[in-house]
């Protein structure tokens, strides 16, 4: 199977070595933490992949084969890569390997596996039953959770759920035909499938019984519960799973074996355990109908439970004499816990038992026999059973939103940033499907909430131990209106001067006792009343104290108040010592939670056509416009086409039918009829018919038409699309302008935003009285959308941007809501005026242009009049035409338009000037128009009322970011805001729970939504939402968008599939990740893109880069890493290009990690960053702060030598390789990444070019040299770091000496000026010592800046070792004074070409001479 070229790479391991290695690995597992070193070592060595599944066979399995198989498996998903893809290539063997995995897992635990390797059993099958939209996995875990598997249930149990639904007892008796057809062996095997879960469940239970109270348990048998427990959520957290397992459970009484646990008991082991415990009792519980998946409401669970406690009290009348108080009591006054306990409590296990058995509850109890149930189960079954619940909405409204220290600090709810994914945690997890939309709420409000909490707990920490509370300072912070703040109590244990070492619990070490959350009212004054916050000066306070008002939590306040009274607690609202305040911009949680809140609380109404795909059932493809009942035939596509040519191209394999046959009338705009198939789908084909029916649904009728003439002035014209779209573009477009779901992926550099912005337009013509919503997920987005809407014919009076980033438009237009009402009040003077000069025009006596009342009025009266009567006058009256200088004769506007290009009446023809007479009168009547909308703004005197009218009646495409849906719903629905049409930008980088709020921004009309368009624009193969906590983000799946839910579920999308940022070269570094990405011509054709690079060799080049000094990548702190040399060589190179005459702004600076950024920006400081002739690069920053911009040059560090990191995620990989139009150079340690399976198709296209760079240091900026091409001059190979960092100090030195002669030679300045010149300048540089120097003055002239940058190299000479270094890698150097030539290299890199900082608050040594470093 290999080549014989590298033996090393595919010489595989023998079975009995599989087998003795994989045994090592479980030692290590139970005994240290060696073994995820050693299985994340073989994951990535693609183990499985190349050894272990090519070579599995039913033959050759063993224990040890499939726990390796499992191990990897695991591991896949704990690292967040495709786990699947080896199995579906080959899948003969999964079957049976997959029935090995069942027997394993139910071994004795004594046997041949132990407890620990069946936990790893038990997370395989979890990640099965997860994985259900792999069609492989799902053929096989079918078996276990289809309707046969109430085979385990107990007899009675199962007659009495076939007796409630009697269409389940026709299924059944046609199982237990099919099954007698079977063959004994298969019989066997399906029994086995099917009772599989009932016997895990009874494993389970007796591996819990085994843990004793207060002696030693060994974690093994902890880690399997809570396992265990995790798989059980996630059964009944999926509807498919959950639909006949919850009544398999619910007969297995788990939940009272878990409750009367002695693991629940023994309070350290057990509280993960109580955790997911407590989850599994809620998702048993849930309000929902197994069978159908419906949500049930409030009042079917309280008839729900009324039957159950009927059934109960029907049982004791008839049977049990003792129990006749309990059977003749209303139900109110018997169904709670205490009366409960009261009439069930006296009885023996016996009679308890008998009474459990007559609800079928449990086995029926033989004669003179003694049940084998603890009394404490069989009372705690039947009162569990049938006691009243409060509602899960009541729970939720009771639930406080500010976090407290005991969850903000609780590692099981929120996990320390370093989670390492190895342990199961009790949070929910975002998968594919949700019970229902009360659950993908609730889900997504709790992740919201500790995803906050995680963010809070850093700020805490952050502020709290700066504050060091030991030294006794009472602290304190300012607070503005409404911000939410956080009271604390500190009770400092440690003695001053105690240092805070974050590796130990922050609690203990601080002293904090009690958070609690607030929001600020305000200050308030010397009489206790609220400082309003306004322009007018503010009261003098007297002392130093101040009080603030704030508004508490009522249900924590209630709790805390409960805790007080019935337990003697202290009052926590006394105690507080500190109050912190947080980032207005990440403090905006609050109102997100209550957001979500108010929509548990409300019907929320989304489209019948969406719900179910919101959900994940059902046809995924049932919202695709094809299927959608009201489709629409002829659509308008206004400027979207350039000619019929294009409009031809765009719809491939259709027949384009024109309705005129003149070529010159075949010219844009174009209305297109469609066919449309009656019913959902593709209607039957008949066999006569077939052909029939395929050329009639190929056929598109293109009807052109004209704009009708909007007046003679040049503004009048329309603005027109310029951009020559392709034809999924085209198909794109067609979609969003259809109803139903539209679903865009758009690689980079595809188009996107012009897409988006055509949607929007040609929406806005084509349903003028539809209201669209614009959502993206960052301001800078949301600007470049407007940007070019604005270029298209859209009425700028129909635009509104809300929230905050208006301000960063690059346009002197405000859209903000206040923007909109100056200009629509400016505005309304300005067609005033008009109307004023109109009047004026027509000696209308008077004064018309009051206001926009009499201004309707005049038009009514004295215009429309007129116009009717010119139109008497020169209408076409019989069959001749009226003679054509009556047109202009007659125009009763003349005086009026003397201020429009002249003549305004061509007198060519009767019909053109007609129009034109028309095209004036539609002028002048659009200015009545907007007069009569601006109305309003007569009547509504304040700016805030304006504003609401504008939102809610005036304005058509309303822009907005998720953020600011979420946090302003609830006025947004108070207001009455209502539209039609959703468009989502950037929507795979926006979190679920922010994509779902913006479609409820609205109240239903008579119960139904008046959503009519969801179009979603994005990319999934980009880096999805950031979650800081790795835990949410892994574990419970929080980093998964709506958008990438739905095309993991399938829904259709149109796959944009040519690009025009990048080179063809750079674009095929990422292409592959695409379905047929190719390019636009002019990426071929346009000179910028076939001319090479001046000055390097290649367009795109991976530069290996040694450890510099012995060192590769440092960690300073926790996942903070560097790379010296890395960031040396991309400073170096930056600096060639700068030299070479590379506009610094066309290039940018990206690495993988933040401690990178941090170093590369230090060096940049003190190397360049204040130098005239170098500057500063567009921007440093990371890849992932990075997405959705681009440059024409990229200069990317990758950092790490020792594991891939967060690169392997092939998302982050996209990113980074489509950020550059020209030139993409990245520094990494090759040997590292090359290996990486994840990434090889990028990486064997840069490792098929040198490893070291190629520079052209003669060739001139700009270049001639063709792309490819053979360069003239002298190419030079750079070897390493120190090499380069020389040659660009050489470099310099040459440019500084090159211009200072040319200067003197051209101002002929004498000797002795220039000295004194430069001598200043040297005294100026010697200051650029601290990392925020400022930058050198760019007004002064050419000579100062060469003789300030001569002499800057010049004291360079003299600072020969420098402290490359920075302060964060924390290995300082030092000068050896005897100096050797070998440490040239060394030393003019740690010099750069510019004077080098001193260590920041660090002495710098200076010796002169050469030296070498150490």
């Amino acid at each position: 199977m290999a080549a014989p070229a590298q033996p090393k790479k595919i010489v595989a391991p023998t079975v009995s070595q599989i087998n003795a290695e994989f045994v090592t690995q479980v030692r290590l597992a139970e005994s240290g933490v060696f073994a995820i070193r050693k299985i994340m070592l073989l994951e990535f060595s693609q183990y499985l992949e190349n050894y272990l599944w090519m070579n599995y066979s039913p033959e050759v399995s063993s224990k040890a084969y499939l726990m390796s198989i499992c191990c990897m498996v695991n591991e896949k998903f704990r690292e967040n890569v495709p786990a699947w893809e080896t199995f579906k290539k080959k899948p003969d063997h999964f079957p049976f390997f997959f029935k090995c995995i069942l027997k394993a897992a139910l071994a004795e635990t004594d046997g041949e596996f132990s407890l620990h390797e069946q936990t790893v059993l038990l997370l395989f099958l979890d990640h099965c039953f997860n994985s259900l939209e792999v069609d492989l996995i799902r053929s096989q875990v079918q078996q276990l959770i289809s309707l046969p598997m109430w085979m385990g249930l107990q007899p009675a149990r199962l007659e009495l759920e076939l007796k409630k639904t009697p269409k389940l007892r026709k299924f059944w008796n046609l199982i237990k035909k099919n099954d007698e057809k079977m063959d004994p062996e298969a019989r066997e095997q399906a029994y086995q499938e099917r009772r599989f879960l009932s016997q895990l469940i009874q494993k389970f239970i007796s591996v819990l019984k085994s843990v004793p109270l207060s002696e030693p348990v060994t974690m093994d048998k902890v880690h399997y519960c809570e396992r265990f427990i995790e798989l059980m959520i996630d059964l009944e957290a999926l509807l498919p799973t959950r639909r006949w397992f919850n009544t398999i459970l619910d007969d297995s009484h788990l939940l009272f074996h878990c409750y009367l646990s002695n693991l629940v008991h023994r309070e350290e082991d057990g509280h993960l355990f109580s955790q997911l415990l407590d989850m599994l009792k809620f998702y048993t519980g849930f309000e929902i109908n197994d069978q159908t998946g419906n949500a049930l409401t409030e009042n079917e669970m309280t008839t729900i439970h009324y039957d159950r406690i009927t059934s109960l009290q029907r049982a004791a009348f008839a049977h049990f004499p003792e129990l006749y108080d309990f059977a003749l009591s209303n139900v109110a006054e018997v169904d709670t816990r205490e009366s409960l306990v009261k009439f069930f409590g006296p009885l023996s296990s016996n009679t308890l038992h008998q009474v459990a058995s007559y609800l079928c509850l449990l086995p029926t109890l033989p004669k003179n026999e003694d049940t084998t149930f603890d009394k404490e189960f069989l009372l705690e079954l039947l009162v569990s059973r049938h006691e009243r619940r409060i509602s899960q909405i009541q729970q939720l409204n009771q639930m406080p939103l500010y976090p407290t220290e005991k969850i903000i600090w609780d590692e099981n709810i929120v996990p320390t940033e370093y989670y390492s994914g190895e342990g199961c945690l009790a949070l929910p997890k975002l998968n594919l499907q949700f019970l229902t939309l009360h659950d993908y709420l609730l889900r997504n409000f709790n992740l919201f909430r500790l995803e906050s909490t995680y963010e809070i707990r850093q700020d805490i920490e952050d502020s709290v131990s700066r504050m060091k509370p030991w030294t006794g300072d009472k602290g304190g912070a300012r607070g503005e209106y409404h911000d939410v703040c956080f009271l604390i109590t500190v009770r400092p244990t440690k003695p001053y001067g105690t240092k805070f070492d974050r590796r130990r619990p922050f609690i203990e070490q601080i002293g904090l006792v009690y958070v609690r959350g607030c929001e600020i009212q305000g200050m308030l004054d010397d009489k206790g009343r609220v400082i309003e916050d306004g322009p007018e000066p503010r009261p003098n306070l007297r002392g130093e104290s101040r009080t603030f008002r704030v508004f508490l939590d009522p249900n924590q306040y209630q709790q805390d108040m409960t805790n007080t009274i019935q337990n003697g607690a202290e009052d926590v609202y006394e105690t507080f010592n500190i109050i912190m305040r947080r980032k207005p911009k990440e403090n905006n949680f609050k109102a997100v939670l209550e957001t979500i809140r108010n929509l548990m609380n409300t019907d929320c109404v989304v489209p019948d056509w969406l719900h179910d795909i919101i959900l994940g059932y059902g046809d995924p493809s049932s919202a695709h416009y094809s299927k959608m009942p009201n489709q629409i035939a002829t659509l308008d596509f206004n400027d979207t086409f350039l000619s019929i040519e294009h409009l031809k191209t765009s719809f491939p394999g259709h027949n384009v039918k024109v309705t005129v046959d003149d070529p010159a009338l075949q010219i844009p705009p174009f209305r297109i009829t469609f066919p449309v198939r009656s019913g959902k789908g593709k209607k039957r084909k008949d066999a006569d018919g077939e052909d029939e029916d395929t050329e009639e649904a190929k056929t598109l009728i293109v009807e052109p038409h004209v704009i009708p003439n909007r007046g003679p002035y040049p503004y009048n014209q329309p603005k027109r699309n310029t951009i020559q779209f392709t034809h999924t573009q085209i198909e794109a477009i067609r979609a969003g302008m259809q109803p139903g779901l539209t679903m865009v992926v758009g690689p980079p550099g595809t188009g996107k935003t012009d897409v988006a912005v055509q949607i929007i337009s040609n929406i806005y013509h084509n349903f003028p009285e539809q209201r669209t919503l614009i959502v993206t997920h960052s301001n800078q987005a949301l600007n470049q959308l407007f940007e070019k809407i604005m270029a298209l014919d859209i009425d700028e009076r129909h635009l509104l941007r809300l929230g905050h980033g208006e301000e960063e438009l690059e346009t002197e237009k405000d859209f903000s809501r206040y923007g909109r009402v100056n200009y629509v009040l400016a505005r309304r003077i300005e067609l005033l005026e008009e109307v004023k000069r109109l009047q004026k025009s027509l000696g209308v006596p008077g004064d018309a242009s009051y206001t926009c009342e009499t201004a309707g009025y005049f038009f009514l009266y004295q215009v429309m009049s007129r116009w009717e009567e010119y139109i008497s006058k020169v209408k076409n009256k019989g069959s001749t035409l009226p003679d054509v200088t009556e047109v202009s004769t007659f125009f009763p506007f003349h005086e009026y338009f003397a201020n429009a290009p002249q003549p305004i009446f061509k007198g060519r023809s009767y019909e053109e000037d007609m129009e034109i007479a028309e095209g004036c009168f539609r002028h002048i009547k659009k200015i009545f128009t907007q007069l009569e909308e601006f109305r309003a703004s007569e009547l509504l005197r304040s700016g805030l009322d304006r504003s609401k009218y504008l939102l809610v009646k005036e304005a058509k495409i309303i822009a907005m970011t998720c953020t600011h849906a979420a946090l302003k719903r609830h006025d947004l629905v108070k207001l009455g805001f209502k539209y039609d049409n959703i468009l989502m930008e950037e929507a795979a980088q926006i979190l679920e729970i922010e994509t779902f709020i913006p479609l409820l921004l609205q109240n239903p009309q008579d119960g139904f939504s008046r959503l009519k368009r969801w179009i979603m624009i994005g990319d999934h193969h980009q880096l999805p939402p950031v979650i800081k906590n790795m835990a949410f983000q892994k574990y419970s799946n929080m980093e998964q968008s709506l958008f990438t839910r739905f095309v993991r579920v399938g829904v259709p999308t149109v796959d944009l599939d040519a690009q025009g940022r990048a080179r063809a070269s750079l674009c095929n570094l990422y292409n592959w990740r695409y379905k047929n990405l190719g390019n636009l011509p002019h990426v071929q054709l346009l000179p910028e893109f076939s001319t090479a690079n001046a000055g390097l060799l290649y367009d795109f080049q991976l530069i290996n880069v040694e450890d510099f000094q012995g060192v590769g990548e440092s960690e300073p702190n926790p996942y903070f890493y560097q790379n010296l040399g890395e960031a040396e060589y991309v400073v170096a190179l930056f600096m060639y290009m700068c030299l070479l005459g590379y506009p610094a702004d066309k290039i940018s600076i990206l690495t993988t990690y933040n401690g990178q950024k941090h170093l590369i920006r230090d060096i940049i400081n003190r190397r360049c960053g204040s130098n005239p002739l170098i500057g500063r690069p567009n921007k440093v920053t990371t890849v992932d702060r990075f997405q959705g911009q681009q440059n024409d040059y990229i200069l990317l560090s990758l950092v790490r030598t020792r594991a891939v990191g967060h690169l392997r995620d092939v998302r982050r990989l996209v990113v980074a390789m489509s950020r550059a139009r020209l030139g993409l150079y990245i520094f990494a340690r090759v040997s590292l990444f090359q290996n990486c399976f994840e990434l090889t198709p990028a990486f064997s296209q840069l490792t098929a070019r040198p490893l070291h760079l190629h520079i052209i240091p003669t060739e001139p900026f700009p270049t001639s040299r063709k792309n490819g091409e053979r360069p003239s001059h002298e190419v030079q190979v750079i070897k390493n770091m120190p090499q380069m960092a020389n040659f660009v100090y050489n470099m310099y030195m040459h440019l500084i000496q090159t211009t200072h002669h040319y200067h003197q030679t051209l101002l002929q300045l004498p000797p002795a000026m220039v000295e004194e010149g430069e001598e200043v300048q040297s005294q100026e540089t010697e200051l650029e010592t601290e990392e925020e120097a400022n930058p050198a003055q760019t007004d002064l002239s050419g000579l100062t800046d060469a003789t300030s940058s001569q002499e800057s190299s010049a004291s360079l000479n003299e600072i020969t070792c420098s402290q490359i270094e920075s302060s964060r890698t924390q290995t300082g150097a030092r000068c050896n004074p005897e100096a050797t030539p070998a440490a040239s290299d060394v030393t003019a890199a740690a010099a750069g070409p510019i004077a080098v900082p001193a260590e920041a608050h660090a002495p710098q040594d200076v010796t002169p001479a050469p030296q070498e470093t150490k």
